[in-house]
C-alpha cells in the first residue's frame, strides 16, 4: 500500500460519530496525499437544508424523497476549500446551522435519500481517483473496497468539548445533542452509523490532529494491523 499512498488510485474511508475528528483529519490527510476530499455528511445536510427551505416536514419520508430527487447538488472536493451548493446556491455556512443539525438525522434516515446520495458519492469517488471520504457508513456501504478503512472514535466528553468549541455552544447541550444524534444514526434502518468489520479503530480522545494524521499515514505506508 505504500506505493499507492504516493501515486495511483487511492480511496481512504474515514467513519465515526460527530466530534471524533473526522473532518479535520480527513482534510489534512487528503492535502498531504495530494488527494481529493469528500464530506458525505455535508451532502445530507445540504439536502436537509433544501427540505427545510421547501417547507417540507423532515418526518414526511415521501415528501423528503421527492425534494431530494429534485435537488441539484454541486460538490467541491478540494481539501483546501471544500464547497457545496444547492441548485446553484452556496450553502456551506447555512448547512451548519442549528435548524439543519436538528433535522439532518431524520432526513438521512429516508432510504431513498440515502440511495440517491450513495450513488452520487460513488460517482465522485470514481471520478476523483485519489480521495479521502468521511462519513458514517463509508467503509461498510459507500466504498467497501477502500484501500484503508478507519473508524475514529473518542469519549463522549471529548467529542462534546470539541463540537462545543467549534460552535461556541453550551457543552452540556452539545453533549445531549450528540447523544441524540448517535442514537438516531445508530438505530436507523437505512445505512446506520457502523464500523466496517475490517476497519482500523482509532480512539482520538487523547490524540491531537497531527498525531491522528500521522497514524493514518503510517497505516498507508505499511501493513495494516487490525
Amino acid at each position: 500500500m505504500a506505493e499507492k499512498a504516493r501515486t495511483g488510485r487511492l480511496v481512504v474511508a474515514v467513519d465515526g460519530p460527530s466530534g471524533s475528528g473526522k473532518s479535520t483529519v480527513s482534510r489534512r490527510l487528503a492535502g498531504g496525499l495530494d488527494a481529493k476530499y469528500l464530506d458525505t455528511g455535508a451532502m445530507y445536510r445540504a439536502v436537509t437544508w433544501a427540505v427545510l427551505r421547501s417547507g417540507v416536514d423532515p418526518q414526511d419520508a415521501e415528501a423528503v424523497a421527492k425534494t431530494a430527487a429534485a435537488t441539484e447538488l454541486t460538490i467541491g472536493v478540494d481539501p483546501a476549500a471544500p464547497q457545496i451548493a444547492v441548485d446553484g446556491v452556496p450553502v456551506d455556512r447555512e448547512i451548519r446551522g442549528p435548524e439543519v443539525t436538528a433535522a439532518v438525522s431524520a432526513v438521512s434516515a429516508v432510504p431513498e435519500v440515502r440511495r440517491l446520495l450513495v450513488e452520487r458519492q460513488r460517482e465522485l469517488i470514481l471520478a476523483a481517483g485519489r480521495i479521502v471520504v468521511e462519513g458514517r457508513d463509508i467503509g461498510a456501504v459507500v466504498a467497501p473496497d477502500a484501500d484503508l478503512k478507519v473508524y475514529l472514535t473518542a469519549s463522549a466528553d471529548a467529542r462534546a468539548q470539541r463540537r462545543s468549541a467549534e460552535s461556541a455552544a453550551d457543552v452540556a447541550a452539545t453533549a445531549a445533542d450528540l447523544a441524540r444524534r448517535d442514537r438516531l444514526d445508530s438505530t436507523r434502518k437505512a445505512s446506520p452509523l457502523q464500523q466496517a468489520p475490517d476497519a482500523v479503530v482509532l480512539d482520538t480522545t487523547e490524540l491531537g490532529i497531527d498525531e491522528v494524521v500521522e497514524r493514518l499515514r503510517e497505516l498507508l505506508a505499511g501493513p495494516v494491523s487490525r
